[in-house]
């Protein structure tokens, strides 16, 4: 029993059978910071709220979203207009679902995440700006288990942050910041997840993800990147260049100074850290 349980854990971390969504507008300051606030303004949601969810991966389908677009080494920012890192959490998740509605969404594992994104105008959908290739978004190669997904877990005592190293100097990028500093987090996010996986409309720069889930068969997984964190001056005011070198890092926050770690290229134990360089 033990070996089926081991061969099925192999299946179910292949990335590239998952769905991709990301939450748009889960911390306060970031879509402002960076510039993407007009593109909601037709968009309804309730104040504190995310404004919705986006795919940026979808292997089942016919549009430039079927190119998996993950890496744990390289961020490929050629040929895109002002690419900019966004740091955030990523959830390993098993979908569950009744009568082709989703009836559940059960994270699994959490890892470092870069949703990068290029600043373009005329961008019809936020999926427009997030995948571009291969190599175009990041995820760490180190996956941590969850004990469970709600307030007494394993993620209430982690932080999030993110740099940017160009010419030998390190720069802080997003605000280093508590992960239960998401507006909506735990609970409150999957059941605000499943309502929009069932009923968020093609409006504005949303799309239909109920229509995008039956497209790509029912996806029994997916990675649910949960939103990025506001941006410090240098990373609000700097897009990525080629010779950078990007990471990200979710860290107990008992850890006093992540910088340190990552200047001196070592992960401290229970901490996911995406390092890219920039090409």
């Amino acid at each position: 029993m033990s070996s089926l349980v081991l061969f099925r854990r192999l299946i179910i971390m292949d990335l590239k059978q998952c769905i991709g969504l990301g939450v748009a507008g889960n911390f306060a300051k970031h879509l402002e910071q960076a510039g993407e606030m007009k593109d909601f303004v037709n968009v309804q949601a309730k104040e504190g709220a995310p404004k919705g969810i986006f795919p940026f991966y979808l292997p089942k389908s016919d549009s430039f979203l079927n190119v998996f677009p993950l890496s744990g080494k390289q961020q490929v920012a050629s040929g895109t207009i002002n690419p900019q890192l966004e740091p955030e959490v990523a959830l390993y998740c098993e979908l569950e679902y009744k009568n082709k509605q989703v009836v559940g969404i059960h994270p699994r594992k959490f890892a470092a995440f870069n949703d990068c994104t290029v600043r373009k105008d005329g961008a019809t959908k936020i999926s427009q700006k997030k995948n571009w290739g291969e190599c175009s978004k990041g995820v760490s190669d180190i996956w941590i288990d969850l004990d469970k997904f709600s307030l007494g877990g394993t993620l209430d005592d982690y932080k999030l942050a993110s740099f940017a190293k160009r010419d030998g100097v390190l720069h802080p990028y997003g605000v280093d910041t508590e992960v239960l500093g998401y507006s909506y987090f735990y609970e409150i996010l999957i059941d605000w997840l499943i309502d929009k996986m069932n009923n968020q409309e093609d409006t504005g720069p949303l799309e239909n993800i109920s229509a995008l889930l039956s497209e790509n068969g029912y996806p029994e997984f997916a990675v649910i990147s949960v939103g990025a964190t506001a941006y410090e001056p240098f990373g609000e005011q700097n897009y990525l260049e080629s010779g950078d070198e990007i990471f990200v890092a979710v860290y107990p926050k008992e850890i006093e100074n992540i910088a340190e770690w990552i200047e001196k290229g070592e992960c401290p134990a229970n901490a996911s850290i995406l390092k890219q360089s920039v090409v």
